[in-house]
């Protein structure tokens, strides 16, 4: 089987000759070649160039023989084109000059096409799509609503989100017209995503897990499903991928959802996320990153315990609980992701 069918047979739950594995942000900054990148160029100017965009795409599928490849891009560009005004601080992170503070705020967003505010990252798969010429699929990704409206109404990072909790609480008028805007402009994108050539598409809910489980499905979990809904209903045989951090307490809410990949973190065990789930869902995951900055027996020891609890399931695509951490060590990418294929279903 080729590399071009097994992660979309996994994720259809067809067979597959060995366990599809591609890694969150496995293009960028562990990787030396993107590093170099940045000496030159702001993260803000690589996303928005279709060919450098398309470079870093392409930098770990040249280098590790993953199963699938994930647009290089971010996902707070789209707050910055609906009016939030996005900067990146050399040491802090994300910031937004025009954090929401009011109803007035939420009422002044922009709902433009991704066409026009996402461009470059639509350009960038369709150049993608030719690089690649079949070798692997193409992921494109949005992040979820309840993840974003927490970056435009904190403003920044956050620990405590207690921004976003007064809002739950006292505003709960603007926290749903804000998601309802928020929801509008991520099925467009990720529609159009589809249209330029993604043969996958992964919402990130990064910070879902701040919610208690009735804020899940009280303020976050409707516009997830409206999403999902929508780009099902245009587009059926596009595999959906929901990921978030912290959910365990949210899956058997999420068995609802139209989805057909649940990405798990590697707070809960693969068996007992499927037991919760069913075995209609798709499952992605769970190695913890800081695993990849240990040695190797302790990277192949941990995944051998996933392993084990999925070779006799369809539709598993292996894949870490988060984001590569930039520390990794190239060397244990390569070895992971070798050792997933080695290993493969029937040991």
């Amino acid at each position: 089987m080729s590399r071009e069918t097994r992660f979309l047979n996994a994720c259809r739950q067809k067979d597959v000759d060995k366990t599809p594995v591609w890694l969150m942000r496995q293009a960028g900054r562990y990787m030396p070649e993107y590093r170099k990148l940045r000496e030159s160029y702001s993260l803000l100017e690589l996303i928005k160039s279709p060919r450098l965009a398309t470079e870093i795409t392409m930098q770990p599928i040249n280098a590790f023989e993953l199963d699938a490849a994930i647009i290089f891009s971010d996902i707070l560009p789209v707050l910055d084109g609906m009016g939030l005004e996005l900067e990146f601080v050399k040491g802090d992170g994300p910031r937004f000059l025009k954090p929401i503070r009011t109803n007035t705020d939420i009422q002044a967003l922009h709902e433009p096409p991704a066409t026009e505010i996402m461009h470059f990252t639509l350009d960038a798969i369709r150049l993608v799509r030719q690089e690649l010429n079949g070798l692997v699929p193409l992921i494109g990704f949005s992040g979820a609503p309840f993840t974003l409206a927490s970056y435009a109404i904190e403003g920044e990072s956050s620990r405590s989100f207690s921004r976003v909790k007064a809002c739950l609480k006292d505003n709960e008028k603007g926290w749903h017209m804000l998601m309802e805007k928020l929801s509008r402009v991520i099925t467009d994108y990720l529609k159009s995503q589809i249209e330029s050539g993604a043969q996958a598409v992964q919402l990130f809910d990064s910070w879902v897990g701040t919610l208690t489980r009735d804020e899940f499905c009280t303020f976050a979990l409707p516009y997830i499903n409206s999403i999902i809904t929508d780009v099902k209903d245009s587009y059926n045989d596009i595999p959906f991928i929901y990921f978030g951090t912290n959910t365990s307490p949210f899956l058997q809410d999420l068995r609802d959802t139209r989805a057909d990949i649940i990405g798990i973190d590697w707070r809960i065990d693969i068996s007992d996320a499927w037991s919760i789930l069913g075995n209609d869902f798709c499952i992605q995951g769970n190695l913890d990153p800081k695993t990849l900055l240990t040695n190797s027996s302790e990277i192949e020891r941990q995944t051998i315990k996933i392993l084990e609890q999925t070779k006799m399931k369809k539709g598993f695509i292996f894949n870490l609980g988060h984001g590569i951490i930039k520390e990794t060590p190239v060397q244990n990418v390569a070895d992971l992701v070798k050792f997933v294929h080695d290993y493969g279903r029937s040991s």
